[in-house]
């Protein structure tokens, strides 16, 4: 989290669009509940939604009749293990580049099950190269759930959408995500 994963998402997009053509974005779960990627930068692009779990079959037709050429992936890591097969399938036997961006691990610091099966199948796993930093200045690698002002050690594993109130996410260091410390 907080890393600009959605902002590089549009970014690809745009870039794509202006000299590739063929574009189309997903997402398994924007933060704005609806069919968009969005960024907490601003910016937000129409998007297509996809459901954990749902069947993809319907998808890659509906893309392959569109000519899609080049399919980015938001939030990939709420994608079912399932899910992830269905888009290796496209790459390999459709021929639509796929670009995924999402979380490797929950609040618990447990792998996704999407991201576990990505890692396992793409072609090529890069971090992003904008780094989350912790509040004190090393680098972030642990996406904390803090409720009421402490890291959570228990929870579902699914929570979307920006979090208000009592429930927040905060990027930590490995120390400080162990020790429980805020800043």
């Amino acid at each position: 989290m907080s890393a600009g994963k959605s902002t590089m998402v549009l970014q690809l997009a745009w870039q794509l669009r202006q000299t590739r053509g063929g574009v189309e974005v997903w997402t398994f779960g924007d933060r704005s509940g609806s069919g968009k990627v969005t960024s907490r930068v601003g910016l937000e692009s129409e998007a297509v939604a996809i459901a954990p779990g749902e069947e993809l079959s319907a998808y890659r037709m509906g893309a392959v009749s569109r000519g899609v050429r080049v399919l980015i992936i938001d939030e990939v890591q709420f994608a079912s293990a399932k899910q992830v097969d269905q888009l290796a399938f496209m790459v390999d036997e459709c021929g639509i580049d796929v670009h995924c961006f999402g979380l490797g691990a929950d609040f618990l610091l447990d792998p996704f099950e999407g991201t576990a099966r990505l890692f396992a199948l793409a072609d090529e796993v890069r971090e992003l190269p904008v780094a989350a930093y912790c509040w004190c200045g090393e680098r972030g690698r642990c996406n904390a759930r803090v409720v009421g002002g402490t890291i959570q050690r228990a929870g579902d594993q699914h929570l979307i959408g920006d979090t208000q109130g009592d429930i927040r996410y905060q990027v930590l260091c490995r120390r400080h995500y162990r020790t429980g410390e805020l800043g």
